[in-house]
């Protein structure tokens, strides 16, 4: 009986360890502009892209402290031109309260439209689309208290 319950704690405690340090690591971003490459446009082709690491992008002289932690897409008419912008962000809460399937759209004089797109998701969330949840992290983490479960009934 003493033993299972260390195995158990183990197990628990190695999961836990695991789902944290994922938070730690920086997230990797696509950065282009499509006014310079039409493959950042939509429809997006990352095939001659390098995904940049935010933690590599330098600080901000206007925002001191502060890091890139998400990716950001800002989809911009301005004189009936659209543009694409993909890159890491400093700033900025995920989606529309903490959905990432929403975008912030605002509108301006002289036919001006913008939509900012900000995720943290994952790696590369600022390609094509930000409207599609993550499923695999629902499934994993389905199945992690479920597992975790099954260990507390026993």
């Amino acid at each position: 009986m003493f033993q299972l319950q260390t195995v158990q704690r183990v197990f628990l405690c190695t999961i836990l360890t695991v789902c944290l340090a994922q938070t730690v690591l920086s997230i990797k971003c696509w950065d282009c502009r499509s006014d310079n490459d039409p493959k950042c446009g939509d429809p997006f082709d990352n095939s001659t892209l390098v995904i940049k690491d935010c933690d590599q992008e330098p600080d901000l002289e206007h925002l001191p402290g502060v890091r890139p932690t998400m990716c950001r897409k800002i989809r911009q008419k301005a004189h009936g031109e659209w543009r694409y912008i993909r890159s890491c962000a400093y700033m900025g809460e995920p989606g529309i309260e903490g959905d990432e399937r929403y975008c912030l759209m605002r509108t301006g004089s002289y036919n001006i439209f913008m939509e900012y797109c900000t995720c943290n998701s994952k790696d590369g969330c600022n390609g094509a689309s930000l409207m599609s949840g993550n499923q695999l992290a629902i499934a994993v983490t389905t199945m992690l208290v479920s597992t975790i479960a099954w260990f507390l009934r026993h």
